[in-house]
């Protein structure tokens, strides 16, 4: 996620049933939370995965991007691969990133990213992947060709957990330790790669709004799992009259970027 909160966040005297009316009907398709400015930040890791996925696509002859969602991140980048695909399982979102992707030649192919990928071996000489919900590490070494690479900014462990705990209570250690770095660079490692590049930040999120908060657990569903209006309204009333008394709700969202290469 990457929120920016600038202008029109909501009036805080806009009232509970309002902003639930508001976020229950804002779009959730892709991988674009411009419906959260103003009503939620997030502070942005210092490496800039953007501008280096640029800087890695120019470079590159053949490229795959895993997990691209509605196919906001790639559509960004200047300067693409000679030949670049795109891998995404959500149908909204498969159409989605075909319309801003295909015009400027991106293959988008159907595919379940974190469990296998459908290409031959050796096809890339760059795979990227932003917030995966996964990584099928064998399969991206696979793909990669001798000397590629595979560059993705992830979740890290117990992001945004004062939000999960605030709907579901105490998390045990094995949730909250999920998603380690060091896990990552072992299964990187483990899959025939080496990691040259590995870096974690702790970074600073609010939410403005109850709506914001409904919003966002709509379009990031694992952070509780079954979301639902409906089920949560209590909590999600005690949590409006938490930011409307005392201020937003603040949290800490974990990243790390991880660059591995294939060497043979």
């Amino acid at each position: 996620m990457a929120i920016d909160g600038r202008a029109g966040a909501a009036p805080r005297e806009t009232g509970f049933d309002d902003l639930v009316t508001q976020a229950a009907a804002a779009p959730v398709q892709g991988w674009d939370f411009s419906w959260l400015e103003g009503r939620a930040s997030e502070q942005r890791p210092s490496w800039g995965y953007a501008r280096l996925l640029g800087q890695r696509m120019a470079q590159a002859d053949t490229a795959l991007d895993v997990q691209t969602g509605g196919g906001e991140v790639l559509a960004s980048v200047p300067r693409l691969a000679r030949r670049t695909a795109a891998v995404e399982s959500w149908p909204p979102n498969i159409a989605r990133a075909a319309a801003l992707l295909r015009p400027r030649g991106v293959a988008v192919v159907a595919a379940d990213g974190d469990r296998g990928l459908p290409f031959a071996d050796a096809t890339f000489d760059l795979v990227v992947s932003r917030h995966p919900v996964a990584t099928c590490w064998p399969d991206i070494a696979r793909v990669l060709r001798p000397g590629g690479s595979y560059l993705s900014q992830q979740v890290g462990p117990a992001s945004v957990a004062e939000l999960t705990e605030f709907f579901l209570g105490p998390q045990p250690a094995r949730v909250r330790h999920r998603r380690d770095p060091a896990a990552a660079r072992a299964a990187a490692r483990a899959s025939g790669l080496d990691v040259v590049d590995l870096r974690a930040e702790t970074l600073h999120t609010e939410f403005r709004d109850v709506g914001a908060v409904i919003y966002f657990l709509r379009m990031v569903i694992w952070i509780v799992p079954g979301f639902t209006v409906d089920r949560y309204r209590e909590r999600l009333v005690d949590l409006h009259r938490q930011i409307r008394d005392t201020g937003p709700f603040t949290a800490r969202a974990t990243r790390f970027l991880i660059e591995a290469r294939r060497t043979r």
